[in-house]
């Protein structure tokens, strides 16, 4: 149902790193300073990350380039795909939480990652309100305490069950951490399969009048159906606790605590490519989408017929038409930049 192509990842032979890392000649610095310049994305197999990878897609088209099929991977190897030059971007770098597969990648000397296209994004676990209201639970570190943890037991084992996030998307780095920090590893079961199946198992879990418990994060169209304050309640953290010993105060303006820092969606671009196009840096630079507007393109996907690939595309074309301006101005500043 869900926008969800077939994971696999093959590191590109057809793709001619010539064309890739061409300068753009000055007869093709005028309106299409892409034109004969062959560009790779990759992406995770993330649902609700391929509306924006689609918006750059067709961005980089309207500037020229020649836009190979998605090569889908997990974060950490489309890092190290794209410092390699065999990925030429990501649209759905998140920042901090993706900063170790930055660096191992090879960090600011083989990757670009300027502006902010998807700007505040927050993440965070969350239980339903009732059982929330019902037994005064607003903290993970409540969990520490068996019979409360009881309560979000899935499987009969005496544990609370936490939806969470599967392994080599970042977010799991942190969750394991915080589980061992917090002293929730004997009361707490950490459930990594298909991000997907396991939110859907967690959605009816709720409808059915269950308590649930599990990791999200927004923009994303699990909150359009679970909605904080009505459905679920976020939980805050006993204290600040990231891996690699990293020092990061992640209270929020308001003084809540969620666990986890505001991130910004960048574009990660390979460092050799965008030097060779300052057009394409550019557009990666200026390039910013609402999170609201995420959020309203994930809940569409729900829609019987709306899940596709091909209807995530038009999706974006939408988008296009009611933001053409913005969208034109993304164009503009990446031909100025070329000239």
């Amino acid at each position: 149902m869900f926008c969800i192509r077939k994971m696999g990842f093959i590191i590109s032979t057809a793709v001619c790193l010539s064309c890739l890392f061409t300068p753009s000649s000055g007869a093709q610095a005028g309106e299409l300073p892409g034109k004969g310049i062959v560009v790779q994305p990759g992406q995770d197999n993330v649902d609700g990350e391929n509306f924006q990878t689609i918006v750059v897609i067709k961005a980089l088209e309207a500037l020229g380039y020649e836009v190979k099929p998605v090569q889908f991977a997990k974060y950490p190897a489309l890092h190290v795909a794209v410092a390699n030059g065999d990925v030429t971007f990501l649209a759905d770098h998140w920042n901090p939480l993706h900063k170790a597969f930055f660096e191992k990648a090879g960090g600011e000397d083989k990757l670009s990652r300027q502006g902010a296209y998807i700007p505040g994004c927050a993440q965070g676990y969350l239980i339903d309100k009732k059982t929330a209201e019902k037994y005064h639970i607003s903290n993970m570190g409540q969990l520490k305490d068996p019979d409360t943890a009881a309560l979000f037991d899935v499987n009969s084992d005496g544990k609370a069950d936490l939806a969470g996030c599967p392994p080599g998307w970042g977010c799991e780095r942190v969750i394991e951490h915080q589980l061992d920090s917090f002293g929730l590893r004997d009361t707490v079961t950490h459930n990594q399969g298909e991000y997907s199946a396991v939110i859907a198992e967690t959605i009816t879990r709720y409808k059915e009048g269950k308590p649930v418990l599990y990791y999200t994060w927004t923009p994303y169209w699990v909150s359009g159906v679970l909605v904080p304050g009505r459905d679920v309640i976020w939980l805050e953290v006993p204290f600040s606790s990231l891996p690699d010993n990293r020092k990061v105060d992640t209270s929020l303006p308001n003084g809540k605590n969620y666990g986890f820092e505001i991130n910004k969606q960048n574009i990660v671009a390979n460092k050799e490519f965008v030097r060779a196009h300052p057009d394409a840096a550019k557009l990666f630079e200026v390039m910013q989408i609402s999170p609201n507007d995420i959020s309203a393109q994930n809940l569409r996907m729900l829609d019987r017929g709306q899940g596709t690939w091909e209807a995530c595309q038009s999706h974006a074309d939408a988008w296009i038409r009611a933001n053409q301006k913005t969208f034109n101005s993304w164009l503009e500043a990446a031909r100025a930049a070329s000239r």
